[in-house]
């Protein structure tokens, strides 16, 4: 019989989902299915009488047959700290309601969950993402087929398009002196780093792993930290991995420049005005707001706290941050 799910689903029909795919595996899986907890609706863990497996799901055979290949070049050319995608033995390739399901190898996760809060866990990750970076430059040429170039300023204006046009909404919840200010900081950061695009878009390039957060790190059971999740794949330099995660671990280090500036990945790029100009880009601000407006859901409460610390807890940390930002580009 299958275990009672670890997690509420809120979408109305998700446990009769789960109920129907577990049919479905049980049916496809040679070895007796013991347990199904689902941790989203595109990713599962499956552990039958002699395996743990993690399912996940994509949208398209091409994406998981571009993820299986691209797992498995990373570890024949040296990087071991992820996961392979495996084959046990199935009746037929694992498609359900639209969905094609890959199988991959279960990594036993530590008792302590990897975050940003820790000087260790920051530095670690760090080196984690350079070495994944030394790798993929190896053989990046192989995929510049399969896999975009990554962009940035692009993105980001359209992210402060969407934001901008949110304004009426989200004066319901911000204040007008600080709201002003967010777009006047994305404005300085996108034309500043509009001025030396070069940083952004010239060779060498690597494989970018494209969404350094937390989450994407784990540490095994054994203490091994392990870089996982590779949907947002994109060619490019390393600088725009190095400010995704700069932009992830500042909240951390209190918006503190100083403290920025020890980590030895970073210091070329501190000496760099289009980073220094990046880094004064509100993008995880914008993208939360952007998020919660579209999805509607200002009433989940943890959700609304967390984006009020970011906007407003953290204003005056951040706000010093920038002004530093802008005396060190002059």
């Amino acid at each position: 019989m299958m275990k009672a799910m670890s997690m509420t689903f809120k979408q109305k029909g998700d446990d009769d989902y789960f109920i129907r795919l577990l049919s479905y595996l049980r049916s496809q899986f040679k070895e007796p299915i013991v347990e199904m907890v689902p941790f989203r609706k595109s990713v599962i863990l499956i552990k039958t009488e002699k395996n743990t497996y993690m399912l996940k799901g994509f949208h398209t055979n091409k994406r998981l047959r571009l993820q299986e290949a691209f797992t498995s070049t990373l570890k024949k050319e040296g990087f071991a700290k992820t996961y392979l995608f495996v084959h046990p033995e199935i009746k037929d390739p694992l498609f359900f309601e639209g969905t094609y399901f890959g199988c991959m190898e279960y990594i036993p996760p530590n008792k302590t969950p990897f975050s940003f809060q820790s000087q260790k866990n920051r530095q670690e990750g760090l080196e984690l993402l350079e070495q994944f970076h030394l790798v993929t430059s190896s053989f990046e040429t192989r995929y510049r087929t399969l896999i975009a170039k990554g962009v940035i300023i692009e993105k980001w204006r359209d992210r402060e398009t969407i934001f901008s046009s949110n304004l009426t909404t989200l004066k319901y919840f911000i204040n007008d002196k600080i709201l002003a200010e967010l777009v006047d900081w994305a404005n300085w950061s996108l034309n500043g780093m509009e001025t030396d695009r070069s940083l952004f878009v010239n060779e060498p390039f690597c494989i970018l792993h494209g969404d350094v957060a937390h989450h994407n790190f784990l540490r095994d059971s054994k203490g091994l930290l392990h870089l996982i999740d590779f949907d947002l794949i994109s060619i490019g330099p390393p600088s725009l991995d190095y400010l995704q995660y700069a932009n992830r671990i500042l909240p951390s280090l209190d918006w503190s420049f100083e403290r920025l500036s020890h980590f030895s990945q970073f210091q070329p790029l501190l000496n760099e005005k289009a980073f220094l100009y990046a880094l004064a880009y509100p993008a995880d601000i914008f993208r939360e707001w952007n998020r919660l407006i579209r999805e509607g859901s200002y009433r989940e409460q943890h959700k609304y706290n967390q984006i009020m610390n970011l906007t407003v807890g953290q204003y005056y940390a951040r706000k010093k941050f920038i002004d530093t930002l802008k005396m060190l580009t002059k």
